[in-house]
């Protein structure tokens, strides 16, 4: 039978080689002339990405209003995006895919007003105008016939006013 000790020295030696096969693995990575531009290449196209990422956000194919299936995950892949691009301080572009979000909402006041107590003051603000800008671009995409993203004609911008009440908190 195999006693303790062995085992403790079997691992120790096998953590041992372990260590210094990565420290090894490591050198010769580093050491490796391409491995810079291999790095500087791959954090170009990460950037690149990124870029054409935030880029797109004013490009937003929006659904065919007449299928409530794909204005509904529309509605909230625009407000998840939004979420998230908020909280990790990005509040530009998380005002823009909220505001497509209002924009495609059957009930925009009360999403306004649900943002409004949720949203800083300031974020808020940027999001009004934005609406509007939102609404506006979607109203010239629907003048009469469907436009390109399938619009019909009788779609009404959503109402970007709301007014502040002291009584909220």
């Amino acid at each position: 039978m195999i006693s303790r000790t062995t085992v403790g020295i079997a691992a120790g030696v096998v953590g041992s080689v372990f260590v210094g096969y990565c420290i090894y693995f490591d050198r010769k990575r580093r050491s490796d002339p391409m491995f810079r531009q291999k790095l500087k290449e791959r954090r170009r196209t990460q950037k690149a990405k990124q870029n054409t990422k935030a880029s797109s956000g004013q490009s937003i194919e929006l659904p065919d209003l007449d299928d409530p299936e794909a204005v509904q995950k529309f509605f909230l892949e625009q407000v998840q995006v939004g979420e998230e691009l908020l909280a990790q301080g990005q509040f530009e572009r998380g005002v823009d895919h909220l505001s497509n979000a209002v924009a495609v909402c059957a009930q925009p006041a009360q999403l306004l007003q649900l943002l409004q107590q949720t949203l800083p003051s300031q974020v808020f603000m940027m999001l009004m105008k934005k609406v509007q800008q939102t609404s506006a671009r979607i109203a010239s995409r629907a003048p009469g016939a469907p436009g390109p993203g399938g619009m019909p004609s009788a779609f009404k911008a959503p109402e970007a006013t709301i007014t502040e009440e002291d009584d909220l908190e």
